[in-house]
């Protein structure tokens, strides 16, 4: 099958590449002319893991082609799919007018049957309004289906997540538009056995915002608890192991910590926020989680205070500076929380991340970027670990104690045991273990 998809950003990019692994036919559109030259050239955009070789591979084999043109892709092919950013807008809601932009440019442009197919996280009833927009600017007469699927795709395990998927949820309103959507997922289903969840559009734009605003509860939840576990003397690692044993909980998105962050959660969780507020419910469950991570990173920061005293002239070196580990994407980073109070405070930082460096430095140009950890840690009064990346858990110890001023760690991310850390001379203080 030809299937288009629109924009070439952390989800874009890895399902159209996909898509043509599995056998399609796959027009990557995107109106940023750098990163569609870039793509030709094969070099990619973003980080993830495997890509490179992904996209590469389906080039050189004929499946994958990139342009600028809308027109192109709507001439292209009868499925398209939407993959555009949808950045947090007016009070947290989402900024939907790139979705409403490629709509009105499909429209224009077409002259016969078209599937248009919301793969960006959109709030409930956009694809109401996306059906009006299309219909408002279509020339002529021409018959077209608008459908809902939503990612489910891990930034660092993306390619992996696809090719062995949980679930796959479609919204569709007819007929031709399942047919369709299933013929496109058909390889994958065949391969795995997983569940094709077909639904109204309204439920599956649901399905993405509930799914992710409860990982993001998960994570608060824990977060709490690890509080809790400091003042009571108990370890926030063993209470989270008891707890996901049971099944009904499960282990995964209980590892407490300085906050979720990404381009997902963070927005997501404010968006659920802002659709149940617009629908007439106050979703207090889902404003506390957002209190709890805002305020878990003070609590860190407090950490680093009370250890520091007086942080003006302190060397602090931060290791991890992308949300986690796995991908370039430092949006809504708990670095960039930090980095700033840092500055602010007087700090002089010196800053280490294996592959979100240059993306970091875009924001923070005139901060001290080093090639390693341990290059990261020398001359410093304390090192912050905020990205629990693997080369952290390989530091040598002995070297970096050596390495430091003041060996003092502060680990947001539970790296390493407290009693190792103590007995290599370390002040070591992590997060909910006493």
């Amino acid at each position: 099958m030809n299937i288009t998809v629109v924009g070439t950003g952390y989800v874009g990019l890895v399902t159209g590449a996909c898509f043509a692994d599995w056998g399609h036919h796959v027009l990557c559109v995107d109106n940023d002319q750098r990163k569609v030259d870039m793509l030709k050239r094969l070099e990619m955009p973003i980080y993830e893991i495997g890509l490179e070789e992904l996209v590469s591979r389906n080039v050189a084999e004929g499946r994958l082609r990139f342009t600028n043109s809308i027109k192109e892709g709507t001439e292209f092919a009868e499925v398209i799919f939407i993959a555009v950013g949808t950045p947090p807008g007016y009070r947290g809601a989402a900024n939907l007018s790139y979705v409403e932009q490629v709509g009105r440019e499909v429209a224009e442009n077409m002259t016969s049957y078209r599937l248009l197919v919301e793969k960006s996280t959109v709030p409930v009833n956009t694809g109401e309004q996306l059906k009006r927009t299309v219909s408002k600017y279509l020339r002529a007469d021409i018959p077209f289906d608008v459908a809902s699927n939503p990612e489910f795709l891990k930034e660092g395990t993306a390619i992996e997540d696809a090719y062995d998927p949980d679930r796959i949820v479609v919204g569709v309103e007819s007929e031709r538009a399942a047919k369709l959507m299933r013929e496109i997922y058909e390889p994958i289903i065949k391969k795995t056995g997983c569940a094709f969840l077909q639904m109204n559009i309204a439920s599956a734009e649901l399905t993405k915002h509930a799914s992710n605003s409860f990982l993001a509860m998960k994570i608060s939840f824990i977060n709490a608890v690890s509080r809790i576990c400091e003042m009571a003397g108990a370890n926030v690692e063993e209470v989270a192991k008891g707890m996901g044993l049971d099944k009904r909980i499960g282990p995964k998105f209980l590892q407490a910590g300085v906050g979720y962050g990404g381009s997902c959660f963070p927005k997501d969780v404010d968006a659920f926020v802002q659709i149940a507020d617009h629908l007439g419910y106050n979703f207090e469950l889902l404003k506390e989680v957002q209190r709890i991570n805002k305020t878990q990173r003070e609590y860190v920061m407090q950490k680093i205070q009370h250890e520091l005293w007086v942080i003006q002239d302190k060397v602090i070196a931060v290791i991890g500076l992308a949300f986690k580990p796995g991908t370039d994407d430092v949006r809504e980073s708990p670095s960039l929380y930090f980095v700033p109070q840092l500055i602010e405070a007087g700090a002089k930082l010196r800053l280490w991340d294996p592959v979100a460096e240059q993306r970091f430095a875009e924001l923070f140009p005139k901060e001290k970027y080093c090639r390693t950890p341990l290059e990261t840690a020398e001359g410093a009064d304390l090192l912050l670990i905020l990205t629990d990346w693997p080369e952290v858990k390989e530091i040598d110890l002995a070297a970096l104690k050596q390495t430091m001023r003041c060996p003092v760690v502060v680990d947001g991310r539970n790296q390493f045991d407290p009693k190792v850390m103590r007995e290599a001379g370390f002040t070591y203080i992590s997060i909910g273990r006493a």
